[in-house]
This record gives structure tokens, sequence and C-alpha cells, in this order.
């Protein structure tokens, strides 16, 4: 990092770790080190694949093409390198811990957490080192750089491992010294866990109108089968404008493009086959149906443990106030309603009783309707493998 760039600030929790460590001198090494890393994983989140995109799904890499991302190949090597020097910079050359004191490196508790840190810290550095060197075999690839969506991919695919190696450098360095979780300590980790979660609820929301419209081509008359394929086409296309569609995989997205083209093509015909749009929804609804990969993402994984968690602990306070205080019960309810929405996505019978707790006033609820309300949530929740 340049001498004159300031410093990204730190969040409360990384600061109060830092400021706990007796030794001044490692706690500003560390500093370094989580600067350089949020300024990293920015960096690495910082960039829009869909404008390098097409709508044709057997485009080659062109000479524009290489020159839009020769410069997004060689800033994403900057900035990886740049952590990678501050690391080496402030831990490869030093000992860890005792800096002035003169006292054995394992003589403390604080010694010992910092001689942990660097290790961890100097492993992350080696695994990013070998992501950089697999990028250059990535991009002479010959299967790579003459595929555009697959070059597309790939970049994608390892700017994201970047960017989960470099906050797992930062949140199991700074773990070293405490308790911490990673949206307490790791940057961007709040926003990357929003992200994910708005994707699953479009996908679900993608998944529900396809099978819905793969129903309706199924039991469609001649006559409208044009119809099925042009309000195909017109769903694909909004899904197109959706904020989950940026986020989505370059494959994954090179995929729904040529379903859409091929709905495209049945639409603007007088008499399509309906076997023909039978097989494009059926194609898309397997599609949409796989797209759920995205709940194995480890950070969802303990972002659904979390909310799980906590909606068990205000559901168990509602039945307990059911009793004694009916609106009582019905506010933690509508807390638990609210809070579980972000677990939209992952079970469909869980989805069907979220969608309609978004237009339910649960104020209005009482006695045996208000405890059924709150025995159903608490049975889906309890039906959900989030472990």
């Amino acid at each position: 990092m340049a001498a004159d760039t300031p410093s990204p600030a730190l969040s409360p929790r990384l600061e109060e770790l830092l400021q706990s460590l007796s030794d001044r001198a490692f706690a500003e090494r560390l500093r370094q080190v989580y600067g350089a890393a949020s300024q990293a994983i920015t960096r690495l989140s910082d960039l829009d694949l869909v404008k390098y995109e097409t709508a044709h799904v057997d485009d080659s890499p062109d000479l524009s093409l290489w020159e839009d991302m020769a410069p997004v190949i060689r800033d994403t090597v900057m900035d990886v390198n740049a952590i990678l020097n501050v690391v080496r910079e402030q831990f490869a050359v030093r000992p860890a811990g005792g800096a002035g004191s003169g006292a054995p490196l394992a003589a403390t508790v604080e010694a010992r957490r910092a001689k942990d840190a660097s290790e961890l810290l100097l492993g992350w550095m080696q695994q990013l080192a070998q992501g950089i060197t697999q990028l250059g075999e990535t991009m002479r690839n010959p299967a790579v750089v003459s595929d555009r969506w697959m070059l597309l991919s790939e970049i994608q695919r390892l700017r994201e491992r970047f960017r989960e190696q470099i906050g797992n450098l930062v949140f199991e360095s700074a773990s070293a010294f405490g308790p911490v979780t990673r949206q307490q300590v790791v940057p961007g980790h709040e926003e990357e866990v929003k992200a994910a979660v708005m994707v699953r609820a479009l996908v679900a929301d993608l998944s529900r109108i396809v099978s819905a419209r793969l129903s309706k081509v199924r039991e469609a008359e001649p006559e409208d089968v044009q119809w099925n394929a042009q309000q195909l086409q017109t769903e694909l296309d909004a899904f197109g404008r959706t904020a989950a569609y940026k986020h989505l995989r370059a494959q994954d997205k090179r995929r729904i493009i040529e379903l859409r083209g091929r709905a495209g093509r049945l639409a603007i015909q007088d008499n399509p086959s309906k076997h023909d749009v039978l097989s494009v929804v059926e194609e898309l609804d397997t599609l949409v149906r796989a797209l759920s990969h995205v709940n194995q993402r480890q950070l969802l994984i303990t972002h659904d443990r979390e909310v799980w968690a906590g909606c068990g602990v205000r559901l168990e306070r509602a039945l307990g106030l059911l009793g004694s205080e009916p609106a009582g019960a019905a506010r933690a309810l509508a807390e638990v309603a609210a809070s579980a929405q972000s677990l939209y996505g992952r079970e469909p019978k869980l989805d069907a009783f979220l969608r309609k707790a978004r237009k339910t006033q649960f104020a209005q609820l009482s006695g045996s309707e208000l405890r059924t309300t709150v025995e159903t949530l608490q049975s889906l929740l309890a039906g959900l493998q989030v472990s």
C-alpha cells in the first residue's frame, strides 16, 4: 500500500482486538495487513461482468474482449499481490510478538496467540500466491481463452476465491486473539451475504414461475402454445433485469441466454410446436432448480444457521406469551417472520408461509389462529436442514 494512501477504516471488532494487544508494534503490523485486506476485497468485488457478456452463446473472445479483459486480469493480479506484499513485509521476515521485550516467543499467552496469527497469515499468503500462479495457467489454457463464457466464468470464479481466501486470512488470524464472527471482522462479508440471500430469493421465485409455466404449457391447447412461449420470453427478460442476474455464475447466464433465445424464436412463429416449447421450458426448469446450489455456499450455511437459531429462541418466547400476553406473542411472531424472510428459497413450504406472512397483520391474530401460526412456523423451521 502506498505511503500516502490512507488505510481503510477497520471494523469496530477488529479495532477492539488490536487495541487489546499490549505489543503495539505487532498490533500495527496487523493493522497494515487488515487495511490491505479491506482494500483488496473491495477492489476484487468492484467488477460488473455483465458488460462483457453477449446475447449470443457461441461467441469466442474477440480482440475487443481481450482488450477489455486484459486490464481486469492485470488488476486482479495487482490487487492480490498488493496484500501479499504487505504480509511479506510485515510478517515473512519478522518474529511474531514480543518486539522490544526480549521475552521468549511463547512466554506469554499473547505471544503464543501472536505466533499462531502470524503462521495463519503466512499460510494464507502461500495459498494466495498459488492462486496467482493458477490464474496465469488458466489464462494460457486454450479451452478457456477460446470460449468467451468460460473465460468470464473463470475470471469470476478466481476473483471470488481470492476474496474468500483474503476473508479467511483476516478471520482466522483475528480469531487467534478472541471470539469473532466473520460478519464482525471480514470486510464486505455482510454485503456478500445480503447479495447471496437476494440471489437465492429471486432464483426461488423464478423457479416457481418456470414451474407454473411448465404446467401451463403441458395443458395448453394448440392455439395457446405461442402465447405461452411469449410469456416465457417476457418472464426471462424480467429476470434478466433483476439484481440477482448480475450475481449468477457466467456459465449459468449462458444457459439462460440460450434458452431465452430459443423461446424468443418460438414466440414469433405463428404455430410453434408444443413439443418444442415444452422442451425449452423443461430444460429451463431443470436449470433453475439446479441454481439452488447457492444454498451450499459456506457463507449462506453460516448465515442460515444463525438466523434459524435466533428464530427458534424467539418462537419459544412467543409460545410462552400466548396465554398471558397475546399481543406480545404476536409481536414476537412478527419479528420471527421478518427475520425468517432471509431464509426464503431454502424450502418450498417455508417459502409459501413467508410469502403469506408478508401480507399478514400479525397484531390482528388472536386465540387459536395465533397459536396455530406460531406452531406452523416453528414446525417449518424445525424441518430445515441447517447443520
